[in-house]
């Protein structure tokens, strides 16, 4: 079997559009400085937000199920890793399957707080199905939602965790 480029869907995104007559797609482009912070006290004194794109979900848990799935999941974060899921259309979910801690770090951030590095992590890990064709959706919807699910659990910084 051939391997497939790691970016794959960037050239099917262009060859969808292409022939559907569509201009060609706009990549985001971000002109805004991001809104970064001095982080004011030691990490072990933080606690810390964990957002993943992997489309992860927990065992019970509705799998993300279309390219512009635009919902997110709240994942505990003492979820064993066997209870975890993953859907997802731009990579390659065999490792993700294998082990999710490699598209979601649980184990080794509860490791981290155990050692003392990290003072806490907020109650939930939030999980979504990155590769979103509609950057308006995730600015307007999406983001918006994760943000005041990492301000209502008071975290001070977070991990985000692409795939």
């Amino acid at each position: 079997m051939p391997s497939r480029p790691a970016i794959d869907y960037i050239e099917r995104t262009k060859s969808l559009y292409s022939s559907l007559g569509h201009a060609p797609y706009q990549w985001v482009s971000n002109s805004d400085q991001p809104p970064w912070q001095t982080l004011n006290k030691p990490l072990s004194d933080c606690k810390l937000g964990v957002v993943a794109s992997g489309g992860i979900y927990r065992y019970g848990q509705v799998a993300f199920h279309y390219k512009d799935d635009i919902s997110y999941r709240r994942i505990p974060i003492a979820t064993p890793s066997d209870e975890l899921r993953v859907t997802h259309f731009a990579y390659d979910l065999t490792a993700a399957r294998t082990d999710p801690n490699a598209v979601l770090p649980l184990q080794a951030l509860n490791d981290l707080i155990d050692n003392g590095r990290v003072g806490a992590l907020a109650p939930n890990a939030l999980t979504f199905m990155g590769g979103i064709y509609s950057s308006r959706k995730v600015r307007d919807t999406l983001a918006p939602a994760m943000v005041a699910e990492l301000k209502k659990d008071e975290v001070d910084l977070a991990l985000l965790i692409p795939v």
